[in-house]
C-alpha cells in the first residue's frame, strides 16, 4: 500500500503581537555570529514602527525585495551567492511579507544548502538535503504558502515549485495585527487564492477526509468574510488568517485543479501575479466548478472589485503555445480536476479556447 508521509510545519504562534516574540523564538537556533537574514517586503522600507520590532542583533541583515515580479529562480540563485559570498553560512532565513516572500524565504533557505541552479529543483521532491533553519510571518492571508510544502518560481522554462518535505517552514507566526489596512484589492485576490484552493481541493478526484476537513472548514471562513461580512475588520482580518492556513493544509493532503494550471501559464507568459490569475481563470471555469464561481461572482460583485479582462486578447500564436505547454506540464493537478484519464478531456485546443476567452 502507498501512502504519502508530508511533513507539516512543526512549530507555529498565532496571537495579535506575537509578532514581538520572534527574539525569543530564534535565539536557540542562533549559530554563532552566523547571522539571520530577513527577507522583508519592500512595501515597508518605510514603515520604521514595523522595522523596529524587527530583532536584529550582530551581523543579522534585512533584505528589501520588490514583489512587483513573483519569485525567479535567478533572483533566489542570487540571493543565496551574496549571502554565502558575504558570510559563508546563515543562523537561518526569515520571511515577511505575502506568499511571494514566502516562497523566496523558503527556497533560499533551501538553496543554502543544496548545490546547484533552483532551476535543477523545480518539480516534486528533487531537493537532496534540508535547508538553513527558517521562519515564515505572513503579512497577507490567503496563499497557504505560510504552511505549503512548495516554493512556487518562475525558472527559464516553466513557473513550477520546489514540492519537497523539506520545503516547509521550520516556524511560523500567525499575528492577524500584521495584515492590518493591507490594500482593499490585495485582500481580495489574495484571499480568492484560498477560496479557490479550497473549491479545487474539495472537488477533486484526490480528495479525502483529511483534506476535507481543512478545506470545508478554509471556504466556509472565507464565505463568512467575502459574502457574509459588509465591511473589514479585525475578525475579517482574524478569520481569513485561519482560513490560509486551514486552506494550506487542505492542498497539502490533495491537490489544486484547473484554475492554478492554467493561471501558470499566465504568470509565465505575462507575469500576471497568483492571485490576480487565479481570479481572472476562475471567472470562466463554470464547467468544472459552477457552484465555486457562481459564489466567486457573487464576491467579486459585493466587493466591487474590478477584474481584469482581455488580457490574453493580443497575444501571439507562440504565447498561447508556450502558456498552454506550461499548463499542460502541471499533470499532478490536472489529474486531481479531471482524473487519470484528464489528457482525453483537456486538450491542448480546448485550453487555447480557455485562454481565448480570457
Amino acid at each position: 500500500m502507498k501512502f504519502r508521509n508530508f511533513p507539516m510545519v512543526p512549530r507555529v504562534i498565532y496571537g495579535r503581537g506575537s509578532f514581538d516574540d520572534v527574539s525569543e523564538i530564534i535565539a536557540p537556533k542562533r549559530k554563532g555570529d552566523a547571522p539571520f537574514i530577513f527577507f522583508v517586503d519592500d512595501v515597508f522600507a518605510q514603515q520604521e514602527t514595523l522595522l523596529r520590532r524587527i530583532p536584529l542583533q550582530q551581523k543579522d541583515k534585512i533584505i528589501f525585495i520588490n514583489t512587483t515580479d513573483e519569485p525567479k529562480t535567478k533572483q533566489v540563485d542570487r540571493l543565496r551567492d551574496a549571502l554565502k559570498a558575504e558570510f559563508g553560512t546563515v543562523s537561518g532565513v526569515i520571511g515577511i511579507g505575502g506568499g511571494s516572500i514566502m516562497d523566496l524565504a523558503k527556497a533560499v533557505g533551501l538553496m543554502m544548502t543544496n548545490e546547484g541552479s533552483s532551476v535543477q529543483y523545480q518539480g516534486w521532491d528533487l531537493l537532496k538535503a534540508p535547508g538553513v533553519y527558517r521562519v515564515g510571518i505572513p503579512t497577507l492571508s490567503g496563499t497557504g504558502a505560510e504552511v505549503s510544502r512548495t516554493a512556487v518560481l518562475t525558472g527559464p522554462e516553466k513557473k513550477l515549485g520546489l514540492n519537497s518535505d523539506y520545503t516547509t517552514f521550520d516556524q511560523v507566526v500567525l499575528d492577524p495585527s500584521l495584515t492590518k489596512n493591507a490594500p482593499k484589492n490585495q485582500r481580495f485576490f489574495t484571499g480568492m487564492d484560498c477560496y479557490i484552493h479550497c473549491v479545487e481541493s474539495l472537488n477533486g478526484t484526490y480528495l479525502n477526509a483529511f483534506s476535507k476537513s481543512y478545506g470545508e472548514k478554509s471556504q466556509e471562513m472565507c464565505e463568512q468574510v467575502f459574502l457574509h461580512k459588509s465591511a473589514w475588520d479585525d475578525e475579517s482580518d482574524e478569520a481569513l488568517m485561519m482560513a490560509s492556513w486551514h486552506g494550506g493544509m487542505s492542498i497539502a493532503y490533495s491537490q489544486v485543479g484547473v484554475a492554478h494550471a492554467v493561471s501558470y501559464g499566465l504568470a509565465f507568459v505575462l507575469g500576471t501575479h497568483h492571485g490576480v490569475g487565479n481570479s481572472i481563470v476562475f471567472n470562466y471555469l463554470e464547467e468544472y466548478y459552477p457552484a465555486g464561481v457562481e459564489k466567486f461572482h457573487d464576491m467579486v460583485h459585493k466587493w466591487n472589485i474590478d477584474l481584469p479582462r482581455n488580457i490574453c486578447a493580443h497575444c501571439t500564436d507562440e504565447q498561447f503555445n508556450t502558456m498552454i505547454n506550461v499548463s499542460l506540464g502541471m499533470a499532478p493537478l490536472w489529474e486531481n480536476a479531471l482524473g487519470k484519464n484528464w489528457r482525453d478531456v483537456m486538450t491542448a485546443a480546448k485550453l487555447r479556447r480557455l485562454y481565448e476567452r480570457m
